[in-house]
């Protein structure tokens, strides 16, 4: 009878070595971890504020229906102060303009930037309840659409010219509004200390055209709402509306 063949001897597989992870290895040539999701457009307008308590609006539903739109409310906080908002990138851009605007080309007026605000807010007047964030009345003073300034638009959409401008820090628009029309330009002047979170400063100045009013004070002249006709104490004699619950 034949003698049966002996079976080879297995080896052992050899295992390869399972890679170390790069916060277990610390090694400087590790790939780094993956970054956190960017915070949503108005997480900094949410923080500050309570909408159980205010009747601002939450935002965030509402989308672009045609010509990008602005908005301009006048704001009686700890003082009062007018808040330019322009429609850019599915937001209101803001900016808090001390003195108002001016039909004035030779008079330029400190604008500084505010968060992010929704769309819904260029429907927003009324009172804020005063130990909330901004408390006190806003008005509608003026309001429309606007479009890019066509020597800055270069043949590109409205949406791209502005964007482009805000990112240089040269804004220059057209605007079709009740009190403020014609050409304007947003100048950045300085950004917060070491280019920190600190929003940046700019300036408001009316173009020499059709619109312009040397001399002129619009600020003093046009003391009512656009939307309801009433006066800033008018406003704050209404009681807000119930925020939602």
């Amino acid at each position: 009878m034949a003698a049966k063949k002996r079976a080879k001897p297995r080896t052992a597989k050899k295992s390869k070595p399972k890679s170390v992870t790069a916060k277990a290895s610390g090694k400087t040539g590790s790939k780094p971890a993956a970054r956190a999701s960017a915070p949503p457009k108005l997480g900094e307008y949410r923080r500050k504020r309570d909408f159980s308590k205010t009747a601002e609006p939450e935002g965030g539903t509402a989308a672009r229906t045609g010509t990008l739109r602005f908005v301009v409310q006048k704001h009686a906080a700890r003082q009062i102060h007018f808040d330019l908002r322009l429609e850019l990138d599915g937001v209101m851009k803001s900016w808090a303009v001390p003195k108002g605007p001016s039909l004035d080309p030779s008079v330029k007026r400190l604008a500084m930037q505010v968060e992010d605000h929704p769309i819904e807010y260029n429907t927003f007047e009324g009172t804020i309840p005063h130990g909330e964030y901004g408390g006190g009345t806003v008005m509608l003073w003026d309001r429309g659409t606007y479009i890019a300034d066509p020597a800055m638009a270069a043949g590109a959409s409205d949406e791209a010219a502005v964007q482009a401008g805000y990112d240089r820090g040269d804004l220059k628009v057209i605007l079709h509004g009740e009190r403020m029309r014609g050409s304007w330009v947003l100048v950045r002047t300085r950004f917060g200390p070491g280019r920190s979170s600190a929003k940046p400063s700019w300036l408001l100045i009316k173009h020499r055209d059709a619109f312009a009013l040397p001399g002129s004070d619009i600020v003093a002249d046009a003391m009512t709402s656009v939307e309801s006709g009433r006066t800033m104490e008018e406003i704050t004699a209404q009681p807000p509306p119930a925020a939602a619950s």
